[in-house]
């Protein structure tokens, strides 16, 4: 990832973080390399913290902040390994192309650390988060201390610098939300072709190709995470991610899929009739479902609790359960003794971003956290049925989940994954001309 020119907002957010940590010294490192299996790695994925801070996508990187100056330390320029490896910007082109005051050679941190860690209040940097950093914090805190009959003092607080940056990157900036609007525009229309492609007789794993290949297709470095492709009685099971079974005249499939782009996630759930034509009982779920998520969609704004679009959803929910006749009891006593959880058992969102889960708290100091304008999140409430032997057989083996990525925004929220059918009609329509152009 090589960008032409660097958005103003890294160093901006720089600043904002170098405002908060007052006489202290932030030390934030990317992500390591992970070895799969002897000579060969994993793909390389940032840390997403570090990302936020500096745009910088190679590994070996540390970002240390000070009230008054940023400071990058990375891989030197090496043309040996880059024949081997590819492109690697080195101190003076990094510092030069992302905006720091400073750039040193990676091998310099620890010695330079001791040095800037001298007289100064706090240590911050992600605690507990690895033992080797743990190790590198202390040692860096003992050299400093050996030299108090010298006059210098070492820092007196450590902190954990991620619930700073965790705040900060609750609220997206305009860079974070284009990103993000492309981001679930490729997903969408991974969630199109998906429907289009889908036959009896086909397998999971296929519709799973159809995804990935629209995902990097259109620029998309790599799924958000595994893909969920669950036909029939498979999409009962929550993380279901084995995508090897056929897939079966009259059954549901559900998919979860979502794309990374530049770092950032979408993340879609959408469930059709295999045979393109949803059953009376499909279809009876389904608009419970349905109805679900617009109630909850309809909580999605600023000044609501983070709870309330998951409990507006969770009413909805119990009381198409209860007309469903899976449970019996009024509205009231399904929700106090919580028997929906038999057929809804997760919450109905998460905070979206760099990472897919993203950062920041659901709740402060024990009260739910407030939506405000340029939080995203996802709304996804479902309802799973097994086969057993007190559910209706029109009912048996059907697992549902609508998913959207929304921000919310001063009138209430944006959908930004919206042209992923989900209306019955629409997903039918789409189906049904797929296969008249077979």
């Amino acid at each position: 990832m090589k960008p032409d020119a660097i958005p103003p907002e890294y160093a901006q957010r720089r600043r904002r973080l170098a405002a908060v940590i007052g006489d202290g010294v932030a030390v934030i490192p990317t992500a390591p390399e992970r070895v799969r299996n002897r000579d060969s790695h994993y793909p390389y994925r940032f840390d997403s913290h570090f990302y936020y801070l500096t745009g910088f996508a190679e590994p070996e990187a540390v970002l240390v902040l000070l009230q008054d100056k940023s400071i990058l330390f990375c891989r030197e320029k090496n043309p040996e390994r880059e024949t081997w490896d590819g492109f690697r910007y080195g101190p003076e082109a990094a510092r030069e192309r992302f905006g720091f005051d400073e750039a040193h050679p990676i091998a310099a941190l620890d010695r330079e650390m001791e040095r800037l860690l001298e007289n100064r209040a706090t240590l911050l940097y992600p605690m507990g988060a690895d033992p080797e950093w743990d190790a590198r914090a202390i040692r860096w805190l003992n050299a400093v201390r050996a030299r108090v009959r010298a006059g210098i003092a070492a820092p007196e607080r450590v902190q954990d610098v991620r619930a700073l940056v965790d705040d900060m990157r609750l609220v997206k900036d305009a860079h974070e939300l284009a990103i993000m609007r492309r981001a679930a525009r490729i997903a969408a229309q991974a969630h199109r072709r998906a429907m289009q492609r889908t036959r009896p007789g086909r397998t999971e794993y296929e519709i799973e190709a159809e995804l990935l290949y629209e995902f990097r297709r259109n620029g998309a470095q790599f799924p958000a995470y595994s893909p969920i492709v669950a036909g029939g009685a498979n999409a009962c099971v929550l993380h279901y991610v084995a995508n090897d079974a056929p897939l079966r005249d009259g059954d549901l499939l559900l998919i979860d899929a979502g794309c990374e782009l530049d770092g950032y996630a979408s993340d879609i759930t959408r469930t059709f009739p295999v045979n393109g034509r949803f059953s009376d009982g499909q279809r009876e779920v389904y608009e419970i479902v349905l109805a679900s998520q617009r109630a909850a969609m309809d909580k999605v704004r600023p000044g609501s609790g983070w709870n309330e679009p998951h409990d507006a959803a969770v009413r909805v929910l119990a009381q198409g359960i209860i007309d469903l006749k899976l449970v019996a009891g009024a509205l009231d006593e399904v929700l106090e003794k919580e028997s929906y959880k038999r057929f809804y058992m997760h919450r109905t969102g998460h905070w979206l971003g760099l990472d897919v889960h993203d950062a920041g708290e659901y709740k402060r100091k024990g009260d739910w956290r407030m939506l405000a304008p340029g939080m995203t999140l996802t709304v996804e409430p479902g309802l799973y049925i097994r086969a057993d032997d007190d559910v209706p057989e029109r009912l048996r083996n059907i697992g549902i989940r609508i998913e959207d990525d929304v921000l919310v925004t001063e009138a209430g929220c944006e959908v930004i994954t919206a042209e992923a059918p989900k209306a019955i009609d629409e997903i039918e329509a789409l189906m049904r001309d797929a296969r008249g152009r077979d």
